[in-house]
């Protein structure tokens, strides 16, 4: 059997990068090099791609992968048939490509960009499409689908960077005559928490608006919902599944970037600690927001379920989820009977299917 020929984008220029490169050593570890060709294509915080010429994945959160001498410089071309080219001089190396696994999360990896260019190349990818992915990556889009659905989510409104230019005591009034305090302010298109605050007055607030403006022109200030956070690994093209209900105790004020990534204080809870009958409305909803904004693949999609009513409240989808050893998404498949590197092979033959 021919071995498919797959290429694992990383990297990238977003704020995300280093959580990319974490997530791609643990795709890359868990790939099975009988089944793969793997050429593993990562992308520096400057915008250059770097086909990796070595074998030690360990390398990736590290930054020693820049420092492998087998390293090419290396670009997917947008002509349908060229591939992978990879760079040695004055020579050009061409690679077939079957499928490729964009490990890349927030900005230009998993907006419908990195997507955009794969649909011109003319190769299939895994996740969700250029439509879907750019939707679920501004909150703002995400939220009108989630109202269209039917689907119940917390209260919310837009502001604008220029509102905060020139207008910024009139934007503090008009939310706090909105929602009482605290208040979640994030950038409309990031992921992994980063630029979101919890505000408690209206000094954080003002902070934390300037703050999440910093990544993006759109921010979102949504009211607080008092409940635990529970999250659901999604996969699927025309008939997806929903993984078993997690839950994160973050330890801190809210499950924020370190809590996810720097700091040991997150508990993960598979199952989540919820009723059954909470649990398989929440996996429905989940399913109800990945078919309406049309997502192929996979996503996370992350839910509040409220103390006492146990009622479920939709907060966001991420298209592209982490990937790491302590990453939720693969931890729900393993929890649903599918095991990493079974996982890995199911999402590149939805890749190839769709």
């Amino acid at each position: 059997m021919k071995k498919l020929s797959v290429c694992v984008l990383f990297g990238g220029m977003s704020p995300e990068h280093e959580v990319s490169l974490r997530s791609a050593e643990a795709v890359l570890n868990h790939m099975n090099p009988e089944k793969y060709n793997i050429f593993p294509v990562g992308i520096t915080r400057e915008g250059d791609w770097v086909l990796f010429g070595g074998t030690d994945y360990s390398q990736l959160p590290t930054g020693q992968w820049l420092q492998e001498p087998k390293n090419r410089r290396a670009a997917i071309s947008p002509v349908r048939g060229q591939g992978l080219l990879s760079f040695e001089g004055d020579c050009v190396v061409r690679e077939r490509i079957d499928v490729v696994f964009p490990v890349l999360h927030g900005e230009n990896g998993e907006d419908g960009a990195m997507q955009g260019l794969l649909q011109l190349a003319g190769i299939p990818y895994v996740g969700p499409h250029v439509s879907a992915s750019a939707v679920s990556m501004d909150k703002t889009l995400t939220k009108l689908v989630a109202d269209k659905a039917g689907v119940r989510q917390a209260a919310w409104h837009l502001v604008r960077r220029c509102d905060l230019d020139a207008r910024l005591d009139n934007t503090l009034d008009t939310l706090e005559s909105r929602f009482a305090y605290p208040m979640f302010v994030k950038p409309s298109g990031t992921g992994s928490s980063v630029g979101v605050s919890k505000a408690a007055d209206r000094e954080a607030l003002s902070q934390a608006l300037v703050n999440a403006a910093r990544y993006d022109d759109k921010v979102l200030v949504e009211e607080f919902i008092q409940g635990r956070e529970v999250e659901v690994a999604v996969m699927g093209n025309a008939s997806p599944m929903a993984s078993v209900c997690g839950e994160i105790d973050s330890g801190a004020d809210f499950y924020d970037y370190d809590a996810k990534y720097v700091t040991d204080t997150s508990t993960a809870y598979i199952p989540a600690r919820i009723p059954e009958d909470v649990g398989e409305l929440v996996r429905e909803a989940a399913v109800k927001i990945y078919s309406a904004i049309g997502c192929q693949g996979m996503s996370r999609v992350d839910f509040f379920v409220t103390y006492g009513e146990n009622e479920v409240v939709f907060n966001e989808i991420n298209t592209l989820p982490g990937f790491t050893s302590i990453s939720m998404y693969p931890k729900l498949f393993e929890a649903s009977g599918i095991p990493y590197g079974e996982l890995i092979d199911e999402l590149l033959r939805l890749a190839m299917e769709a």
